[in-house]
């Protein structure tokens, strides 16, 4: 499976409103805490917003709605993997993205068939607090070579300046979170996103 190089994670339909026409052809819809009547208009809108400009919508967590509303990729965490029912997922021919961080994790990601494997954080990341000590770039080389040929996403702390060693390491997409929605201009950092990762589009 091809993925796009630059991968977009926000929180709302209204993110996706202003970043997708620009050009992004990979994003996540990432909500936490909502009723689930909030969860499914914003994942209608956001899906009606990528069917229309030809980007690949995929939904963080919440795989019963995921399959309810039709959508077609979802990415689980750890936790939520543990929980979900992979034979409804797969049933469903909805493809399916993983996070992990350390050798367990990937070992687990691995059993489930996943379409991508995520791992994380490759920088320090002002996100969210990490158990987890920052991976660097040479573990993407020995995750690659553990995962064949699904394809590796990189996540956490990346920048339009870090990409191509993420790239040069493996890597086949950089998952984004902070450096647009933090951005005093996301839309123009958006840009020189997609102007990085066109050498491995």
């Amino acid at each position: 499976m091809k993925l796009d190089p630059f991968y977009l994670i926000v929180d709302s339909a209204a993110w996706i409103e202003r970043m997708v026409p620009l050009g992004v052809k990979l994003v996540q819809l990432r909500i936490k805490d909502r009723d689930d009547a909030s969860l499914r208009r914003e994942i209608r809108a956001s899906k009606s917003l990528c069917e229309r400009h030809g980007c690949q919508l995929i939904i963080n967590d919440y795989w019963r709605i995921a399959i309810e509303e039709d959508c077609n990729f979802i990415h689980l965490g750890q936790e939520d993997l543990a929980d979900a029912d992979l034979s409804a997922i797969h049933r469903a021919g909805t493809k399916l993205g993983l996070s992990t961080h350390d050798d367990a994790e990937l070992e687990i990601a691995l059993r489930a068939e996943p379409d991508y494997v995520a791992l994380g954080p490759i920088y320090p990341t002002t996100l969210k607090a990490m158990k987890w000590a920052p991976q660097g770039l040479d573990r993407i080389g020995a995750w690659k070579q553990r995962v064949g040929e699904i394809p590796l996403v990189a996540i956490g702390g990346l920048t339009v300046e870090r990409v191509a060693g993420v790239f040069a390491h493996g890597a086949q997409s950089a998952a984004v979170v902070t450096d647009i929605t933090r951005n005093a201009q996301p839309e123009a950092r958006a840009l020189e996103w997609l102007a990085a990762t066109a050498p491995w589009r």
